[in-house]
């Protein structure tokens, strides 16, 4: 019965999700149901490879992502994995058609986590493409549900707001990935001496990055729209937020949206997609 085990991996990667990340999590809440599980399964997927590189550092990394990528394989070739993450994942893939091309896009930016720590303009925007923009891609190809015409006229769109979202996280997490993982992702930024004007920069680069994301979030199906919009606000009000600090602070402590913003901000976004105010 291997519905059943379907189910259970669907429910591994929810899991994974609500676990890992609430912001997602609501967003995924106001899809359409009929998107909920495969969406679940590019999370799963994607944070899975992401733990391996950035929390396991008693092990093998190198090694165990190597395993991943051939697991990740074999789960598509075979169209089952013991691993109930990449089982669930693998039907996603089967079922939307997500290219071949974009899974190993992704697992190489995860390997150049294990041998860069350190970016220029090119291979940040390779490890941008790889981490965020091809994750976007991903979830589109569910969204479109095989209407190859709405997908690449929202392709663009979407890359810039798995870029937007990503660079948030590492303004977010500069301090964190400094100290503790000895990354610095932002090319020509100097985290020993971070001041105002590199943060100016680096923000101004988020913005053209959400700007050009709004317009694709407006056309896409009305079921994907308002959990694609809710996780768009919320990463905008966090955007907001650490724009308003001094860059010292942000490299001093994780800056945060309080769960009373968070609810405000959801009210908010409901009732501006039911009025067509996008």
């Amino acid at each position: 019965m291997k519905n059943l085990f379907d189910r259970i991996s669907v429910r591994s990667s929810k899991m994974v999700t609500r676990t890992y990340s609430t912001s997602f999590s609501l967003g995924i809440y106001f899809l359409n149901g009929k998107f909920h599980d495969p969406i679940y399964s590019i999370y799963g997927f994607v944070r899975l490879a992401d733990e391996i590189v950035d929390s396991f550092h008693d092990y093998d990394k190198e090694e165990l992502l190597k395993r991943f990528r051939t697991d990740t394989q074999l789960a598509i070739d075979e169209q089952i994995s013991l691993n109930p993450i990449l089982n669930s994942f693998q039907k996603c893939v089967h079922q939307y058609k997500i290219e071949q091309e974009l899974i190993d896009t992704f697992l190489h930016s995860m390997e150049m986590d294990l041998t860069q720590s350190f970016h220029d303009k090119k291979s940040f925007d390779n490890y941008i493409l790889g981490s965020a923009e091809v994750v976007g891609l991903m979830c589109l190809r569910v969204f479109t549900e095989g209407n190859n015409e709405m997908y690449e006229k929202l392709k663009p769109a979407a890359m810039y707001l798995g870029a937007a979202f990503q660079k948030v996280n590492f303004l977010r997490d500069l301090k964190q990935d400094y100290n503790h993982l000895g990354r610095a992702y932002f090319p020509g930024i100097d985290l020993d001496n971070f001041d105002y004007a590199q943060k100016v920069k680096i923000e101004s680069d988020i913005e053209s990055d959400f700007t050009l994301a709004l317009n694709g979030i407006k056309n896409l199906p009305k079921g994907a729209r308002l959990g694609v919009y809710v996780a768009f606000v919320y990463y905008k009000a966090l955007f907001a937020k650490i724009k308003s600090v001094p860059a010292e602070r942000v490299m001093r402590e994780r800056i945060r949206v309080p769960n009373n913003k968070k609810f405000r901000l959801l009210i908010n976004s409901v009732i501006r997609h039911q009025f067509n105010m996008l």
